[in-house]
């Protein structure tokens, strides 16, 4: 019986002494480069407008495609998977549609958000390509609102 309450103190000691992050972490937060393998290429400038929204058909389907598995591997950690936030940070579902949706998102995707000094949303203009940020867009602006 003794034995069994030494154990238990010494468990109970150890897993106190996992830092809080380690338990509630969200895994790897660096944010990661997306393979646009089969999106047209966009160009130097930074546009205003989705181009593969406009485009459609083939370009826009492989857009969403590319820009779920980049949504998952840099957003869905604070923005919810599947884009449904959990209230960490805003549900982007939301973002107004079209030309001006599209302006705000590039502007934070690529500069980021911070307060007080401290980033909320990392920048990633330096990580992602245009194309990348606006497969991300493509499969955002699919996702329903209604959930």
């Amino acid at each position: 019986m003794k034995t069994q309450t030494i154990i238990r103190c010494a468990l109970a000691a150890l897993l106190a002494s996992i830092p809080v992050g380690v338990v509630y972490g969200h895994g790897d937060v660096q944010p990661q480069a997306v393979d646009t393998t089969g999106l047209d290429p966009v160009g130097e400038e930074w546009l205003e407008e989705n181009p593969y929204r406009e485009k459609g058909g083939e370009q826009y389907e492989r857009a969403i495609e590319i820009g779920a598995s980049g949504y998952n591997q840099n957003c869905a950690r604070c923005h919810g998977l599947e884009a449904i936030s959990g209230g960490i940070a805003p549900d982007i579902r939301f973002l107004d549609e079209g030309a001006f949706g599209d302006e705000w998102f590039m502007e934070r995707i690529r500069k980021g958000y911070s307060q007080n000094g401290a980033y909320k949303m990392p920048p990633f203009q330096e990580v992602l390509s245009q194309e990348a940020m606006w497969a991300i867009r493509s499969y955002i602006e699919t996702r329903p609102q209604d959930d």
